[in-house]
């Protein structure tokens, strides 16, 4: 690609991404609405509020491919949750649809489908099951994403990532943990790979105990090879046993499933 765009670039894995694939493309076009610092040669840094429409179509000029992970990263009030994250991801597809429709590689999440258990193995087919209006608002950005695949041919990797972090923090990660450098082996293949249509991927490493099945997403030759057992006696030793019988313990949402909702319209 010439020129990639990275939305929500100042976040902890749009900071990671902005290291991690210099070599994907000519230029990284980095977008949020927090500091970015100084740009690099090969990066052009460019502010937008996902939630102005015309300065989100601006942003998406001459763009070859969108990796799209800004918006609010968890729980909060209604109006901010409508505002960035609904709001916000119509913007980026109409501007998308605007422009040529470059690739997206769109950030969803396990909170999608929170209210599963923790030992139902889930694959790419399964209904949505949100655990909060976060996770609700990546139903939407999941279903705007095929709405505008079968409307428009508007290419997505709809991505549920599951908790991307250097390493796991908890027991819980044990299942879900997505590894930096898988996430980034992920984009490449996202961006690389001739026909992509509109494919759900479980964004999770090579995790002994994970509960999702990814394998309607093989034709991406997608190869994870991090594994968080390897963190297993570590975190054991150091985090302390949940209550088996609380929810957090019992779906895969874990803590997000009793999260209060905030209504604030």
């Amino acid at each position: 690609m010439h020129r990639l765009l990275i939305t929500g670039a100042a976040g902890g894995i749009g900071q990671i991404m902005r290291k991690k694939l210099r070599s994907l493309a000519t230029i990284l076009r980095l977008s949020d609405i927090s500091d970015l610092g100084e740009a690099a040669a090969h990066e052009e840094i460019v502010p937008c509020d996902l939630a102005d429409s015309k300065g989100v179509r601006d942003l998406v000029a001459g763009c070859d491919g969108i990796l799209h992970l800004g918006g609010m990263a968890g729980e909060a009030p209604s109006s901010q949750i409508v505002g960035i994250n609904v709001t916000g991801c119509l913007n980026l597809y109409e501007a998308a649809r605007a422009h040529g429709m470059p690739r997206i590689l769109l950030a969803s999440s396990q909170h999608a489908m929170g209210f599963y258990r923790q030992n139902e193995q889930l694959d790419a087919t399964m209904p949505m099951r949100p655990d909060g209006l976060y996770g609700l608002s990546k139903c939407f950005s999941e279903l705007t994403a095929q709405m505008y695949f079968d409307k428009f041919g508007q290419e997505t990797a709809i991505v549920r990532i599951g908790s991307c972090f250097e390493a796991p923090r908890d027991r819980r990660m044990l299942a879900t943990w997505l590894s930096y450098d898988d996430f980034a082996s992920l984009v490449d293949r996202v961006f690389k790979v001739p026909r992509l249509g509109c494919a759900t991927v479980w964004g999770v490493s090579n995790n002994d105990a994970r509960w999702w099945d990814n394998r309607a997403a093989n034709f991406l030759g997608w190869q994870p090879k991090d594994n968080a057992a390897e963190y297993r006696a570590h975190i054991e030793a150091t985090q302390p046993m949940p209550d088996p019988a609380s929810p957090a313990s019992v779906y895969q949402g874990g803590p997000f499933v009793e999260k209060p909702i905030v209504h604030d319209l």
